[in-house]
Formats: C-alpha cells, structure tokens, sequence
C-alpha cells in the first residue's frame, strides 16, 4: 500500500475554470486534450493563419483580458505546449482561500457563465433584389386627388445574411432536437460537425493499472468512480484506488482492513475538503478513510441484522442492502448520509472522540421501511427503492441551505427533498408527472447545482448568488427545481429553521429514458439517456444544444434495481398506466463531472472529456478548410446568436465582442489570402466565383457586425480588385447598400461602382444605389458629372440637396434642360430612358417631397431646420419678383423681361401638376407662417435676403401670385380653370389663412361652371362645393341658370334643399341623367309620412312627378312602383298610362305592386289603400300573358270580390288556364258553370289524347310524342282533381244544412230525381269514364297487323293505366264523400252514392248500347269500392279487438280496487274499517247489498237484451260496469239518507288516501258533474294530492 502525502488546496475559484482547463490532466498521450485531432489540420490554411498572426503581433501588441485571454488568441501555441506541461499537485489550487467546495462526483462545481435565453444560430438569408424602376407620376385630369411619389424608395429587405453553418450539431444515431428545430431542410442531408462535441481522451495509464489482469486480480473489478482533487475508483474486491491528475496511483485503501470482507464498494464519495473519502458496500457496511492515513478506517458503520430489528432501537441498513448512494454533508468527515438498494435511507452523525473507538455514532432514518419479519402478516405494500440520491454540495456562497443537510431522493414513486439538520425533516415532495408514458422505462437520476456568486459578467443575474437548484428526471421527463429561502421577518426566533420554497421552472421531454444527469455549469446540463446518448442541455431554455454518440464509450452499467422492482414489471397491471413495464440499468456511479469536465467509467478504461469550446469549434472548421464557415459562426458568436453558455462565451455583449472579434479579423485575413492563393508556401490557387462571392458575404456580415468598415474596404476589396474580381464585391455591395446596411463609400469604391453600373448598362440601378449613399464623403465635381453625363437627375438632385445643400441649383438646370429626342423611338430601352429622362417628371415629384420637408427621392424625413431653409429656397426660386440669377444666358431672353419668369415656365411646361403639388405643400405648415423650423436654430436677422423672403412667403401671397399671373391670353383657358379648382379647395380647407374679395370669388365659381372640357366637369362641380361651404354669393338664384348649364345639379339640389323647395328639388333631380338614383331618394324624403310637407307641397310634387312620369319609369321600372306604392299609391294611374304601350312593363310594375318583396320595402312608408280592382284585373290579364303557371296560385290569394269573372274570364280561356277560371266561378257560387266548363276541358284533352294516339305513329319523333302524352295526362289528372275538389265542396256545404240526411232518405224511397251536389258528382265521373272509354277504345280499334308490325312511339299501357287510376281516385273520392257516418249505433246505407252509380248507369247504357264496352272501366270502379270497404273493415276489426283488450285491462283494474293505505279517514280521523270500527258497518253493507240487487233487476228490466251478440257491449252495458266499478262513485246515495248520524259511504283512492263522502264533501274538493244515461255523477280528487 502506498501513500502520499495529503492535499491541503480548497476548492478553485470558478473564475479560473477555463484558464486552468489546458493543464488540467497530464496525460501519456502525445497529444493533450486541446490539441488531440483525429487527422492533422491543412497545412496551408493553419501556417497562413499563423502568418497573419505574426504579422497583427508584430505590428501591435494586442493582449486581452479576463478568463477568455488563452481561449483562441493563443490556441496554436498551446496545441503544441499543452502536451509537454506538468502540472504538480497544487495546480488546482486558488488564489485565495475561500469556503471549500464539495468534490463529491455525483455533481460539478463548474464555472459561473450565466447563459442567455432564446439563443438562436443565425439565419438563413438571400440576396435581396434591387429596387425595380419607377416613374414619377405625369399630368392627370385630377390633378388635386394624387400625392407625388419619387422612383427611388428605401428597400424593406434586410441583409443579405448567409446562412450559418449547417453543420452545428454534432453526429448521433438519433439527431438531436436543435438539429431538427434550427437546420430542418427537408431531405437535405445535413453535414456533420468537424468538431467533436465533448473531446474525450482516454486515460491510459489509469486504464492500465486498474483494469489490467493483474490490476483485477490484485483489486477487482472497477465498480464506480468519485471525481475531486483526486480520482477515486470503487472495486470488486471492497477496494479503493486514489490517482492524481498524473494518473498515477497515489493510495490504496482497504487491503487487511474489513473492507475486502464487506463485499463490492458499491458507491463512493469525497468530503468537501478533498481528504476524506467514504465508501459503501454490498453487504451493507460503510466506511469513511482519510486519504492521509488508510490504514484504518476513521468510521465503520456496520449493517444490523434483520432478525433483531424488532428488539433493538438502532437505525442503520439491513444486512445484504447494498449501499448505492452516499454522501458527506457540508465540511464535516463524521456527518454523511446514505441509501441502499431495499429503499431506505439514513443519515448518520458521529461525535467527536480520540480514534475511531471513541466516537459514537447516531444514525437516524429518513426515508423507507424495514422489511416485515417472515412470520408477521401485513397487507402488502409496493416495493420501493432509492433509484437517485444526492446531497446538497457546498457552493462559494453563503446560505442557510448549507447547515440544513438537504438530500433528494427519487424512489420509483416519490421525490423527497428532507434536511438532516438539526433533526429530519421533509422539506419537499413532488409525485411522479402525469405526462409520462404508460408502460415505458423505468429511470431515475438527479444532480444539485449549489449556489454560486455571481460576478459583473453574469447580467441574466441581477443578485450576489445563484440559487441552488436541482435537476431531477423520472423516465424522460427532466425537472429543474429552485431552491428560494423565505424572507425572515424581523423579530422571528433566531433558532427556527428557515423556511423553504421549491419552485418547478422548467420541465424538457427527451425522447428516450434518461439515466443521468450531471451539471457542467451554472447554465448547461449533460444528459445521458438509456441508448447512451449523451445531450447537452441549457438551462436557461431547456434546449438541446448539442448531442453525441457514446455507445461506443461502453459506459459502465448494472442492473442495481429490477430484482427488488420485480413485482412492478412481472406483475403489471395493465390499467395502473403510472407504473413502467421494465426497469433500467443504473449509470449514475460510472457518469461523473467536475469542474466542467466529464469522467466516464467503462468496461474496460476511464475517460475524460471536455466540451469544445467556440475556439475549438472555429479551429476545427479552418483545419478542414471552410473557411467561410468559420467566418460565418464566428459572426454568429459575436452577434450573440448560438449557445453561447455551451461554448464558453460570457453573456455580456463587451466581453464576448472583445474576445471574438480579433480572432474574426484574423480569419478573414488568412482566407483572403488563402483564397487568392497568394501564400506561396501552400501554393493553393484562387477559389472560383461562387466561392468568391460567398467568402465576400461573409466578409461583409463579419465587418458590418464588428463595425469595422476599414478592413472591409482597404483590406478585402483590395484583394478582390488586385485580383481583377472587384465586380463580384461590387454585386455583394450593392445589395447592402440597397437594404441600407452601408451608406458610406470610399471615393476610389464609389468610382469602380459608378463603372460597374454603367458597363452593365443598369443607370437606373445606378441611381436608385447612389440615392441611399451618404454624399457627404463624395468627390462632388466627380459625382456631377458622371450623373450628367448618364442622366441620373435623382441622384445628382440628392446629392446636391444633401452634400452642399442647394436645392434650387440643379432644379434650375432641370427646368430648361431640352429634352433628348435622338434615341431610337422603336426601341424599347431607348424609350424608357427618354422618359426616365424627361426633367419635368422629375421637378414636380422633387417639388412635393421638398415642400412637405421630405428627402428626395428616399422620402426621409429632413431635419426640421434643413426643411425649413430649403423649402424657403424654394419658394423664393419661383415666388421672389426680385430674384436675379447669376446664369441668366440660361433663361430664355423673352422670359428675361417677365416677373417670376420661373414660375411663368414651370406653368407653362405643366401647370396642373405645379398646381397639384402645391396643393400638396399647401398642406405643410411651414405655410402658416409660424416659421417653427427655426426656433433655437438660427436668427432671421442672421439669413439673407433672399431666405427671409422665402421664410415670409405664405398661402395668401401664393394665391394672389397665382391669380396675378395665370391669366388670359398668357395662358389657355383650361390652366385658367386648373388655378379656379385650386383656389376654390384650398380657400375652402385654409379659410383662417387665406382671404380673398367676394368679386374674385364669384368670378372664380362663375369660370368654374363655363369649362370648357368634359372632364374637368366633376372636378369643377367638387371645386364649386368646396367653394359656397365658405363663400354665399350675394345673388344667388341668378347663379340658378349657370349651375344648371353646367349640369351642377349636385350643387342645384343642395340649394333648393336649403330653401325647402322641394318640387324644384324633385324636377332637378329628374334633369340630372346621371344619378338616377336621386330621383327615389328624393321622392322618399320628401313623401314619407315624417317629412311634415303641406299639402300644396304635396300636391306640388305629385305634379312634378306626373309631368315626369316617363321618366321616372325609365330611371328603374320595378324601382319606380315599389316608391310609388310606397309613398304615393293614387299616382299609379298616371304611371300605368304612361306604359300603356308597353304590356311587358305594365306586367312588371303591376307585380311590383301586387306581389311586392315586404323585405325589400321600405320602413317609413304610406300606410296602402285598397287597391283598385281594375289593376287586379289587369294583372291577371297580363300573367295569362307573361306568367300563365303563377295564375292560379295568385288568383288563390285573392279575397272574394276582389276580381270579376266576366273581366278575365276571356283571357283565361284564350290562355288555356282553366283551373283558374273555374275556381273563380266557383268563389262567386257558379259550382254548374265550373263544373261544366271543367267537364268541356276534358272533352278538349280527351280530344288531343286520342288525336295524339293516332298519329303517334306518323311522328319521326318519339321522345317529343311520349313527353306530350305525359304532360296531357298530368293536365287530365289536375282538372279531374279540380273537379272532385270542388264536388266535395258542393257536398259539404250541402251536408251542413239541417235534415239534409232525412230529406235524402225519403225522397231515395219515393223518386230517383238527383240533388245538385249529386248531379255533380254524376257529371264529373261521366266525363272521367268517358276519356278512360274513349282512349281504350282508340287502342283497341287499331288493327292487329299495323300493331305487329310498327311499334307506337307512346307507351299506351301506361296511358291506361294512367287513365284507370283516375277512374278509382274518382270513385275513391266520391265513396268517402257521399258515406253517411252512423249514428245512434245504427249504420246508414250509402243511398247517395247508389243513385248516383245508377244514374250513372243509366247514362252510360244511353251512349253505350253494350256493356262488354264499360267492362274495364266497371271493374275499375268496383275494384276501387272492395278495396276500400276490405280495408274499412279490417281497420275495424283490428280497432274493436284493441279496444276490447284494453277496456277489459282496465275494467279488471277497476273491479280489483286499491287497498286503503290506513284505517283512519283522512278528513275526520274515526276509524273507518279493520278491528274497533263497530257493528254498524255490517249492518250498512248487508243494506246496500240488497238494494244494489234491486237496482239491478230494475235496470235490467229497463235495458232488455236484443241478443246473445249485444249483451254486454255498447254504452249502456258500458255505463254500467262503471258505475259499479268506479273506486271514486259512492255507493248509493240513498242509503246515507237513510242512515241518520252515519258519515256515509267511504271513498278510496287511486293513491290510497280514504274519506268518509261527507268529510270529502265538507272539504269541498268536488270534481266534475255530468250526466251518465241521465243519472248525475260526481268526481272527487284527492284533497291531500291536488
């Protein structure tokens, strides 16, 4: 056994996490961890870079600060220095001494890099388009309703950002949720990461020495791991192995001692002071060794033995429990906790004695049950065990949590988070989450993470510490829980324990089972999942960042818990869905970190790995030559996107700005040179364009987010000019510069981009470029003369405005600029650069954006005092009547003599578009006056003359300019009217600053209404509107005749409307063609019972309306009838004339009128008066015409009275619309007539059918002779229905009257003379059997050989069959009709229905000498009569049989009675039957017993039986039987008469409840009274159920 001497370091400031991470480890490799590498780098890409090292340093000595000083600006030396440092033992230790971290392996003590949340890679991104061309508006007939708009607009498009790298997730079998959420392309296969995510390095020598053979027979079996100042290995054999960070084996604890009897060390821990070590073994027994002294355990603490658990006190595991997790508490050796395998946990605490003998120690259980004795019955309860178990480990913070010895534990069931200290306590419980998959697998890890101080950098913290906080996960559902200590208030007890809240933040769902957890920071948590994936986590987010594939790490894992959860899997219970269907292995004792490295236990070595850091991550892209990817990500890390707490990037923008962007500059330089093969060493040729443009994308994001426009300009575009590609930069730039990211170039850039464009032969691009530019850092004499030269007015304009602030100098030479005509017309490029070209499209737009204090032609707004001095430039160029210009040889010399001569020539070029932009700038308020631009800026004192003229000028002195100088003969007559419409809108909207003599404007409304040019017409009629809001002109009805000349009837109606000349109004309406809509409107207003017209008013209108009567109906005919209707109903007379030429229009207002849509009218309305019959009348007429199958159903509508026969009777007739006119005739009583004009139509049809049968044959086309058919039976079936329809009216009415039934029955024994209803009958069915005759006989006459040999075209058996089931419905109709119902239980005989069959005999056997001729149609008939009289009387016979087994259901109830619910009365209380009643009640009973005998045979002798087949049926034999079956009847009045002093009969109930019928009757709850066979009867209801 060998030792060494003990480490007295405490624990590391987390500050130096990361500069002490290269010299960590020592290994035997050649290589350190930083600098291992699969495949040596490029040599050319790695030596350039290099290079531009070396050279940056020789120039300046730049040196950075804070942790990340070694993280890349010295990474290729320390790649070669890392493998030859030695670190000694101390090398871990700190500055300053500070509290002592807890090394225990089970968590980290990482660095305190707070992350950010919603950190994002940067993302993808094209090109944007150039800005299309545009065209400055030209002269419009509306010249006041448009806004001047400029071609060049700034484009909405961000940056032409690429995408990052796609290859920033590392390779797993599974991908990991980052992958498909930041990188998702569709089937794009992403490309895997160069770099690893975790670089692990095995470490040999300790491999070699505990897994050897002899390092197994000697030791064991390594069986978990403990990671501190030192690294701890658990062994097979009870043995305890301790290495250095040289990996070589310092101490050996355990040989000799009882550890090697005690079985496996099945879990291992370091105190907080790195030099204690404590150890638990299968068999249950725990021991703690100073790593100083090994040779004897300080504390052994030894199992109890389960057959004395009942008779002793002692706490402590149960012998054969193997001890899986344990734990130091806070600083001490002697205070540590445990658990074991069966699911019990203590916590144990020794005192303080000389030696290990002396001490006693107290153990004290915190959680789970001892196992029942063999022999004890208990019911069962679930197996449960310690699945997680951790200790809350120290930070570098002071909190009350450090002296309460928190521990969480996680059992199959239950998180429980109890503190030690001063005595167990829950402190916290959380029950496994509901979202868990039913069935899946069952796993359980945690990890703490204790509180730390926070430094400046930690801005996501605004307090001193961190919170501790716990991650904890039960299948694939990971839990962090914070840790917050309650406010103390003042005065509380200083000896209370504090009080605790765990607050659930985050939760994340893996999409596997989860087997360990382990911080590698404050902000990031690695995740090993059950197929030995391990994930990266932040915590901020809970986002995956990155991922990677350990399963050929062969990670150490045993089956610790399926055995004591057996029952949980084998006996599962399919419905208990929160139990899982197999249990995992345990990984937690082979996965371990510490600070911010990873320690892996395998089968067979150990391992340790670091996360690649964002210096790695851009040094592995370089090696592999994507150099523009490194460029890309390392844009990304400086904009902040990525995960920045992953690799190793502080959260503050300053920090990580100066970090990264020294190490950005340097790649850009060596890819550059790289790229343009000009590193003779790597002899690398150039790249090709694509490559090229690519690299100049990156370079422009990489510059524009360091701010570094210098390097961008000097050092990148002159690597791409040297080398004779510029053009592909210039692409890029103008990209850039169109979105806006760059507005300022350098004077020889901006003269290559000039010639890019115009070799292209893209001026308008070159324009629109040069418009976004700031010109300030222009070569003006340069930039003039190139847009001059190309023509570019926009850019030169915007130069000028904004590098020298002239505004009026190039205005100038834009206004009497000839324009080019020499191009080719009959092209189309030519043309539009004629017309991009033409100065007056560009003045006016320029004009307008001036004016209202834009820039031109980007449309920014200016500066206000910018604004205010150029717009009184402007106004000064063409308003100053004193202004001399210095180019006076550019002014034409007949304008020389003129006032304002530049006004006067911009007017004459166009003056409906100067006079539409200064209704635009009329707008702004620099016109007021008020001069607002200039407060606090300048002095008007200070200005020149020409300036403060321009400051002066307003919108008064504009008109009155305006008005002076547009006038006849100088300009034309529509300019004259162009300046009316302007001062008429614009007095109208500025009244308060413009003021003009009445006579001006009356001239002004008077040229208004003589235009000369349609056009303008409604412009004028606006401008006149705009005009009488503000100004009355003094003689206003003389203005009449000019308004209506103009056909100004918009303004005419307002006037008349204000005078309240309302038939003025309506005739100007009527004159104006335009709008015929008005026309109603006007109508409505004035005619509504609301508008309080007086009659002369009224009578005046309709006047108007009659004189305009066709032109009202030609406005809207149906539009008309309704307002008419409406409004005015007594015109329709006049209306009706007025289209008496046209019937198809009297047709559509008559319906309009007469069958109006209600939804469509309107609300306030004339109440109708009844209409005129003659309209009615005329209305049908013309439906026979125009609608012939609506007649009928409007003729139904209509009320008797409202129509005469004789009126339409003849264009019924002529329209063959028979039905109509016999249903009229049948309203006004004439049943002969309809039913004889009725008759006659068949005669007609029956005429058509026979001649349609004969011909059918000779028809070519027998589609059409088969659709006539049917449509001449559905017409014979329709008038056969009208018919029986109204033989059943006749019927009825008839049958109503009184002793019509007698009169028919004597007059059928003396006379066959027939009634008029049944002569009807006889008249209708004589006519129906006369068509069935005839047809058939038509069929039947044709020869056999003519049937044989052509087929007939029409379907004749249906025909028959058609005609003969209108015979049947007829007779149908007249059996039900004319059958007498019986009465007083004797059944009539149909007498009406026989003399009409025998009166119908009678005449058929008059025209139908044989019978055999009427065989068919008799059958027919009497078929019809036995169908109806079988199921007549089946329905009786299945009526009567209901009836009788319902009657006789009920009668049996009633005989059977109900049995009272007790023996009192429920009315008096006195006992009414059963024992105690008395005598009295058999006395009664025997009494009416045999008068009930006697009434009997008195009534059997009144009602005699006729026969055996009446006894007991009918209503008499009814009657009685319920009389004496009903419960609620007395018996017999008469026996209570008889019996003085008695209460009388008693009465029951249906519920049960019994009186005494004088009780009931005092009571009053008397029913109904009626008569049954003349006898009174009374019906009672229950008192106590009503």
């Amino acid at each position: 056994m060998s030792t060494v001497q003990n480490e007295t370091d405490t624990g590391p400031d987390e500050s130096d996490t990361d500069t002490e991470g290269a010299r960590f480890l020592q290994l035997d490799t050649d290589k350190s961890i930083g600098g291992s590498r699969d495949t040596e780098p490029p040599p050319s890409i790695v030596e350039i870079l290099k290079d531009v090292r070396k050279e940056e340093q020789g120039e300046e000595d730049k040196t950075l600060s804070g942790k990340f000083s070694d993280a890349y600006g010295n990474i290729l030396e320390q790649e070669e220095e890392e493998s030859s440092k030695v670190i000694n033992g101390d090398v871990l230790a700190s500055p300053g001494k500070e509290r002592p971290s807890s090394a225990d392996g089970s968590l980290s003590n990482p660095d305190d890099t707070p992350s950010i949340q919603n950190s994002l890679l940067s993302s993808s991104g094209k090109y944007p388009p150039i800005s299309g061309r545009g065209h400055s508006p030209s002269p419009s007939l509306r010249p006041f309703d448009r806004r001047f708009q400029a071609r060049v607009s700034q484009s909405p498009l961000p940056s032409p950002r690429p995408s990052s790298p796609a290859f920033l997730t590392s390779h797993s079998r599974h991908p990991s949720a980052l992958s498909q959420l930041v990188h998702d392309s569709g089937d794009v296969d992403t490309p895997d990461a160069p770099w690893e995510v975790v670089r692990w390095t095995k470490l040999r020598k300790m491999s070699g020495q505990a897994f050897s053979e002899i390092g197994k027979r000697k030791f064991g079996r390594p069986t978990c791991i403990a990671v501190s100042a030192s690294i701890a290995l658990g062994t097979s054999k009870g043995m305890i192995l301790i290495f250095d960070y040289h990996q070589t084996l310092q101490t050996i604890i355990g040989p000799g001692t009882q550890a090697v009897e005690s079985g496996s060390v099945t879990s291992i821990t370091f105190s907080a002071d790195h030099s204690a070590v404590a150890g638990g073994h299968a068999n249950g027994t725990i021991f703690t060794w100073d790593t100083t002294r090994p040779a004897k355990p300080l504390l052994q603490i030894s199992p109890t033995d389960p057959s004395r658990l009942l008779a002793s006190d002692h706490d402590g595991h149960v012998s054969g429990a193997a001890v899986l997790h344990i734990g130091f508490l806070g600083t001490r050796h002697t205070a540590f906790v445990s658990a074991d395998d069966k699911g019990m946990a203590f916590s144990h605490f020794a005192s303080r004695g000389m030696g290990a003998f002396a001490r006693s120690i107290r153990t004290t259980r915190i959680l789970g049950r001892y196992p029942e004795p063999s022999l004890a019955v208990s019911r069962s309860k679930k197996p449960s065990s310690v699945l997680a178990f951790a200790p809350l480990p120290l930070g570098n913070a002071i909190l009350t949590t450090d002296d309460m010895g928190l521990v969480a534990m996680l059992t199959p069931y239950l998180l429980v988070i109890v503190s030690t200290i001063p005595v167990a306590q829950t402190q916290h419980k959380a029950s496994r989450p509901k979202e868990l998959a039913a069935h899946g697998t069952m796993s359980a890890a945690l990890a703490w993470f204790p509180a730390m101080k926070t430094n400046a950098e930690d801005t996501a913290i605004h307090a001193p510490s961190s919170l501790a906080k716990l991650a904890y996960c039960w299948s694939n559902i990971l839990t962090v829980l914070d840790v917050h200590e309650a406010d103390v208030p003042e005065g509380s007890v200083k000896d209370k324990s504090p009080e605790l809240r765990f607050i659930p933040r985050k939760r994340w769902k893996a999409d596997e089972a989860i087997v360990a957890i382990q911080w590698l920071s404050r902000s990031v948590l690695s995740v090993i999942t059950v197929s030995q994936q391990l994930i990266i986590l932040e915590d901020s987010v809970l986002q995956v960042t990155d991922s990677s594939d350990m399963i050929r790490k062969h990670i150490y894992h045993v089956d610790l818990f399926s055995q004591q959860l057996s029952q949980l899997v084998e006996k599962l219970d399919e419905d208990d869905t929160s139990m899982h269907g197999v249990v995992a292995d345990a990984f937690y004792m082979s996965f371990k970190a510490y600070k911010g490295r990873l320690f892996l236990l395998g089968f067979g070595d150990v391992s340790m790995g670091t996360m690649s850091n964002w210096a790695d991550r851009l040094l592995a892209l370089m090696e592999e030559g994507n150099f523009i990817g490194a460029i890309e990500l390392a844009t990304s890390y400086y904009n902040g996107g990525g995960d920045k707490a992953t690799v190793g990037l502080p959260e503050d923008d300053a920090s990580r700005h100066s970090v990264v962007q020294e190490k950005l500059t340097e790649m850009m330089s060596a890819s550059l040179k790289y790229a343009f093969g000009r590193n003779q060493k790597a002899g690398t040729p150039k790249l090709g364009d694509r490559q090229l443009q690519e690299l100049a994308t990156a370079c422009f994001n990489a510059c524009l987010s360091i701010e570094d426009m210098d390097f961008l300009f000097d050092d990148v575009y002159t690597w791409y000019s040297d080398d004779q590609v510029e053009g592909l930069f210039l692409h890029i730039l103008e990209g850039y510069i169109t979105n806006g990211s760059i507005k300022i170039l350098p004077p020889s850039v901006l003269k290559d981009l000039v010639g890019h464009f115009v070799e292209g032969g893209r001026d308008s691009e070159l324009e629109n470029t040069l418009c976004l530019l700031n010109p300030e850092t222009m070569d003006i004499d340069q930039i003039t003369s190139l847009c001059k030269k190309h023509r570019l007015y926009d850019a030169l304009l915007y130069v000028w405005n904004q590098a020298l602030g002239d505004y009026t100098t190039i205005l100038k030479d834009l206004l009497y600029l000839k324009e080019d005509n020499s191009h080719d017309s009959g092209s189309d490029k030519d043309l539009l650069r004629i017309v991009s070209a033409n100065p007056t499209s560009k003045v006016f737009p320029y004009l307008s954006y001036i004016l209202t204090g834009r820039i031109y032609p980007t449309g920014e707004s200016m500066e206000d005092a910018k604004a205010t001095m150029a717009k009184a430039e402007i106004y000064d160029f063409f308003f100053s009547s004193g202004r001399r210009d210095t180019a006076a040889n550019e002014i034409p010399s007949d304008k020389m003599t003129l006032s304002l001569p530049h006004l006067r020539h911009i007017l004459k070029q166009d003056a409906s578009s100067f006079l539409s932009m200064l209704n635009e700038a009329f707008e702004d308020s620099f016109l007021n006056g008020s001069n607002e631009g200039l407060h606090g800026q300048q002095r008007i004192a200070e200005l020149s003359e020409e300036q403060r003229f321009g400051l002066s000028v307003n919108r008064q002195f504009i008109i009155s300019i305006l008005l002076e100088v547009i006038v006849p003969p100088d300009f034309d007559e529509e300019d004259v009217i162009y300046l009316d419409m302007f001062v008429a809108r614009n007095i109208a909207k500025f009244s308060q600053f413009v003021l003009l003599p009445g006579s001006t404007l009356q001239r002004v409304m008077v040229e208004l209404c003589t235009y000369s040019s349609e056009d303008t017409a409604e412009d004028c009629q606006l401008s006149v509107e705009y005009l009488l809001s503000v100004f009355q002109p003094p003689d206003l009805p003389s203005m009449i005749p000019i308004l209506s000349d103009a056909h100004f009837y918009r303004i005419i109606t307002l006037i008349y409307s204000s005078e309240k000349k309302y038939a003025l109004l309506l005739k100007t309406c009527f004159d104006d063609r335009e709008n015929p809509q008005a026309i109603f409107e006007c109508i409505a207003d004035c005619l509504k019972p609301t508008s309080e017209l007086s009659p002369k008013q009224i009578d005046d209108i309709h006047q108007v309306i009659i004189e305009h009567a066709s032109d009202l109906v030609e406005a809207g005919l149906t539009h008309a009838a309704s307002t008419i209707d409406a409004f005015a109903p007594e015109l329709h007379t006049f209306l009706l004339e007025t289209l008496s030429d046209d019937d198809h229009a009297q047709f559509q207002y008559l319906r309009e009128v007469l069958e109006p849509d209600e939804s469509k009218k309107p609300a306030d309305t004339t109440p109708r008066a009844s209409l005129n019959q003659s309209f009615i009348e005329q209305y049908v007429r013309l439906l026979c015409d125009y609608d012939p199958h609506h007649v009928s159903d409007y003729i139904g509508n209509l009320q008797i009275g409202d129509l005469r026969l004789e009126s339409v009777l003849p264009a019924l007739e002529s329209s063959g619309i028979i039905d109509a006119a016999v249903v009229i005739m049948a309203r006004e009583g004439k049943i002969r007539e309809a039913i004889d004009r009725l008759t006659q139509y068949l005669r007609t049809l029956r005429a058509a059918l026979i001649g349609l049968l004969d011909g059918a044959h000779e028809t070519p086309d027998a589609a059409n002779a088969q659709e006539t058919s049917d449509d001449l039976l559905k017409s014979l079936q329709k008038y056969i229905r009208i018919g029986v329809w109204l033989c059943q009216g006749q019927t009825k009415s008839v049958a109503n009257s009184k002793g019509k039934a007698m009169a028919i029955s004597r007059r059928a024994l003396v006379t066959n003379t027939l009634s008029m209803d049944e002569e009807l009958w006889l008249d209708l069915v004589d006519s129906v059997v006369q068509v069935t005759r005839d047809v058939g006989d038509t069929l039947e006459s044709r020869p056999n050989t003519q049937m044989a040999t052509i087929s007939h075209p029409i379907n004749t058996s249906k025909v028959l069959s058609s005609l003969r089931t209108m015979v049947q419905e007829t007779f149908t109709a007249l059996l039900t009709t004319t059958t007498v119902p019986p009465s007083n239980d004797v059944r009539q005989k149909d007498l009406s229905f026989l003399r009409i069959f025998r009166a119908f005999l009678d005449r058929v056997s008059l025209s139908s000498p044989s019978i055999s001729n009427l065989r068919a149609v008799l059958s027919a008939i009497f078929s019809a009569y036995s169908y109806e009289e079988s199921l007549l009387d089946l329905a009786n016979r299945l009526v009567d049989k209901d009836l009788f087994v319902h009657v006789a259901e009920v009668s049996s109830m009633r005989r059977r009675g109900w049995r009272p619910l007790g023996q009192l009365c429920e009315g008096c209380g006195k006992r009414v039957w059963g024992s105690g009643v008395g005598g009295g009640i058999w006395d009664a009973w025997v009494e009416a017993s045999q008068d009930g005998s006697a009434a009997g045979s008195k009534i059997k002798a009144t009602h005699p039986s006729t026969g055996p087949n009446e006894n007991g049926k009918g209503k008499a034999a009814a009657s009685m039987e319920d009389d004496m079956a009903e419960p609620e009847k007395t018996a017999e009045p008469e026996l209570e008469e008889r019996k003085a002093g008695n209460l009388g009969p008693l009465i029951v109930f249906a519920c049960r409840h019994v009186f005494h019928r004088r009780c009931l009757e005092s009571m009053k709850p008397r029913g109904d009274e009626h008569e049954v066979d003349g006898r009174e009867t009374l019906e009672f209801s229950c008192p106590l159920c009503i």
